[in-house]
């Protein structure tokens, strides 16, 4: 298959925890996308919270997404390694005075987690540790068209005032990454969860003030169970085994209610080539979740 470089997508998992069947839908969505548009599909890992790591996660991730096939087409960009790099873009901001510090504790913060106000009238007087946030203008309003969604709008200067690049603890903060690692990869395509959405109004609102281009975004629904509840590693989702491999991606394709593949076809290389050839982001469901039938 020729390759259009035009279209670059990307999976970026946090390795957290073992690859699970949600997260295989976001990369599956993603890589057929991709491979459908004769486009390219690039993995970056977001190890930017060693707190939060799992060791081993990591290279775990790794192989998982290969047994199911999922083969990525340059070499992974490690979020740890690309501090120089957001840093770059912390020094762009603070050019533009967009930046300021907060010692707030959390019990200071308001709605959204936003320091609204209170520390940008002392600024000469806060220092490490401290927070660095990014000023939103009060009239700041965000809109763009969704893949998946449809029209999304957003008052960001009502809702988020304010909001964290770099973490009290030096860590930088993922929106800031994100932004920053996207248009490095020069990622024009992104497919996510809607667990993600609420995050994509930030994200543009960067890309605004670093002058980068703005990608297209498509959040597809979440599997959630009975509760409601997203599947995740925070609830403890179990991690795919590789036995189950043709399997867990049939069931990512009927949750993304695409054509199933015919049962003929028992290699994950096989069901992904059919996936690709009749792939369809129109048929995917214009909803935020949809409960699991089978947790």
């Amino acid at each position: 298959m020729d390759v259009d470089a035009a279209y670059r997508g990307r999976f970026a998992p946090s390795p957290t925890g073992a690859l699970h069947l949600g997260s295989l839908i976001a990369a599956l969505a993603g890589y057929l996308d991709a491979r459908a548009n004769r486009g390219q599909w690039l993995l970056r890992m977001e190890d930017l919270d060693p707190p939060r790591e799992e060791p081993g996660a990591a290279d775990r991730i790794l192989s998982s997404l290969l047994e199911h096939g999922l083969h990525w087409d340059e070499a992974v960009l490690w979020q740890s390694s690309r501090a120089q790099a957001y840093q770059q873009a912390l020094d762009k901001l603070a050019a533009q005075r967009r930046l300021f510090r907060c010692d707030c504790t959390r019990a200071m913060l308001g709605p959204g987690g936003a320091c609204a106000g209170r520390c940008l009238p002392r600024q000469d007087d806060i220092t490490e540790p401290c927070a660095l946030r990014v000023q939103v203008p009060a009239d700041c309003r965000i809109t763009f068209i969704d893949g998946i969604q449809g029209k999304q709008s957003e008052a960001l200067g009502q809702s988020l005032p304010d909001f964290v690049l770099r973490r009290k603890d030096g860590l930088y903060a993922y929106q800031l990454a994100v932004v920053v690692d996207d248009a490095f990869q020069q990622v024009n395509h992104i497919w996510r969860g809607s667990d993600l959405l609420d995050s994509t109004c930030r994200q543009l609102y960067l890309q605004q003030l670093l002058e980068l281009e703005r990608p297209r975004y498509s959040h597809h629904p979440v599997i959630a169970n009975a509760q409601g509840q997203k599947l995740s590693k925070q609830n403890h989702a179990p991690a795919l085994r590789k036995c189950d491999a043709p399997e867990n991606l049939r069931q990512a394709l009927a949750f993304l209610q695409q054509p199933p593949p015919p049962g003929k076809l028992t290699d994950c290389s096989q069901i992904l080539g059919h996936a690709a050839e009749n792939w369809s982001a129109t048929a995917i469901p214009r909803q935020m979740s949809i409960i699991a039938t089978q947790p």
